[in-house]
């Protein structure tokens, strides 16, 4: 038989199936049962009734249907990193006969992970359509949008005249600035920021699509090492630095021991008075070649190897040693928050250490809060944690709550931990005084504290207006970049005594006379 013949064939028994799949043909079962009785007698009945079910339940059965077309993204419906190197590839042999220039771009959705556990599997999945969507959207006609793995897009530009820095930083922010448009999603407005890294064709280390695109992806680890939102231009410079950064572990060991991990000082203001109600104290790395590192270059190295808990111990020293000082240039600071890791809390001996430690500068417990993260307190399984925690706030520290709203800690788990105070998360204080819904969030978490007699404080908080807005829902404490960032022991005391000096002439409101 032909293929025309199949086709004509396939045609009537397929819309003879559709027929037979529609719902209202249910209604003849009981017609059917009734003719084989009265033709067959007893056991055409009993036939019927065992075969015509099953048969029906198999024609109502639909074929499977693909989910994604080969060599695309099922959520996207995107092409996929084997297309975004075989684009590369013909745009740099195009490139190669006729003078033009090409660029990879590679565009990824921070904390990715927080979005996914904070909204769920559906949202998370219409963030990645809707992103791809916007991308695609601020493309010109021979630009292609790929999906790479996780939370990351790549964008390959057509051959080009001209393509610079300047002109592909241009397109980074355009295409950051359109995939952080807030997403409206089952009625919740979902912000998200995102990180780009791109590279010229001229720098990349090898003339193909491949090398090309790996460059992209280095520029953006680069990015994402700076903080959310950020850009970065592929160089040598950038590659040297990658080799650095791995050489960072073999130096970690030696840096504890020489004074270069240094505790900054994030301060924490009362919303009631406008005074300090405490520090965070922030590990930085004072490196003697890279200058100063944040956390994220090297905790992660430090913990590979086995160095948080001799971390944890330099903080701790060097915060107790900031509240003598402080006391000493004549400013009485209530206490420092210190963070302490999983691996720190899991240490048996870690309450002994902490109390001998306050002994040791004549610090009353309640100088030092010790801060913990919402996730350690939703897994309630490792009792030496539980028993640490319950053993510092029976000895009078603060329990902070910290990145608070992004976990699953329960009331109950809160109670076990003895939990003084809760540190909303950034996320949730990023444009409150702007944003209804981030104030409904908000609103929701200070109820729930004051109803478990808990405190609050608001971390992230960058503007005047989100800071106001914060003391109008009745949060009790703020920190952020809108209030000071985090500084040096010396710099702090500066600080301070500018901030003492603000507090006692505050800016007079109304007109003049004489």
């Amino acid at each position: 038989m032909s293929d025309k013949s199949e086709q004509a064939a396939a045609g009537p028994r397929a819309r003879i199936a559709a027929l037979l799949r529609r719902p209202e043909m249910l209604a003849f079962i009981p017609a059917l049962m009734l003719a084989a009785f009265w033709f067959g007698g007893e056991g055409a009945l009993l036939a019927a009734a065992l075969v015509l079910p099953v048969a029906l339940a198999l024609l109502r059965t639909e074929p499977a249907r693909p989910t994604a077309t080969a060599g695309r993204d099922h959520i996207t419906g995107l092409p996929l990193r084997d297309t975004a190197v075989t684009a590369l590839d013909e745009a740099l042999a195009a490139c190669r006969t006729d003078g033009r220039t090409t660029a990879c771009l590679v565009l990824c959705i921070d904390e990715a992970e927080l979005l996914l556990d904070r909204h769920g599997h559906a949202a998370w999945t219409q963030i990645l359509r809707r992103t791809g969507e916007r991308l695609q959207g601020t493309l010109r006609e021979h630009d292609r949008v790929m999906r790479l793995d996780g939370a990351r897009f790549a964008v390959t530009l057509g051959p080009v005249r001209q393509a610079d820095l300047e002109s592909l930083i241009q397109i980074a922010a355009r295409l950051q600035s359109a995939a952080e448009l807030p997403l409206s999603i089952d009625a919740c407005t979902i912000y998200v920021r995102a990180s780009v890294g791109f590279c010229l064709a001229s720098r990349a280390p090898h003339g193909t699509g491949e090398s090309l695109l790996r460059a992209a992806e280095s520029a953006l680890e680069e990015a994402r090492q700076q903080g959310p939102g950020a850009i970065r231009a592929y160089s040598a410079e950038l590659q040297r630095a990658s080799i650095a950064r791995d050489a960072l572990a073999t130096e970690a060991a030696a840096a504890l021991e020489s004074g270069q991990i240094v505790a900054y000082f994030q301060p924490q203001l009362s919303t009631d008075t406008g005074e300090v109600s405490g520090f965070e104290a922030l590990a930085r790395w004072l490196h003697p070649e890279r200058g100063t590192l944040p956390p994220s270059d090297f905790i992660p190295v430090m913990q590979d190897a086995g160095l948080s808990g001799r971390l944890s111990e330099v903080m701790l020293f060097q915060s107790l040693a900031a509240l003598r000082g402080w006391e000493k240039a004549g400013f009485q600071v209530p206490g420092v928050a210190v963070n302490f890791s999983t691996e720190d809390l899991r240490n048996p001996r870690l309450a002994d250490r902490i109390k001998w430690e306050l002994d040791r500068f004549e610090l009353a417990p309640r100088r030092l809060t010790i801060e913990i993260l919402e996730s350690v307190v939703a897994d309630t399984g490792d009792e030496v944690i539980v028993r640490n925690i319950a053993t510092l706030a029976r000895l009078g520290c603060g329990i902070d709550l910290d990145d608070f709203g992004t976990g699953h800690a329960s009331i109950a788990s809160i109670r076990r931990f003895d939990v003084h105070r809760l540190k909303i998360d950034r996320s949730f204080v990023t444009r409150v005084d702007s944003d209804p819904g981030q104030q409904r969030m908000v609103t929701a978490i200070l109820s729930m504290a004051e109803r478990l007699d808990l405190q609050t404080l608001a971390e992230g908080v960058e503007t005047a207006g989100e800071h106001a807005m914060l003391a109008q829902l009745g949060c009790g404490h703020v920190q952020g970049f809108g209030i000071a960032r985090p500084m040096p022991f010396d710099d702090a005391v500066a600080w301070l005594s500018r901030h003492k000096a603000k507090l006692a002439h505050p800016p007079r409101i109304g007109r003049r006379t004489g």
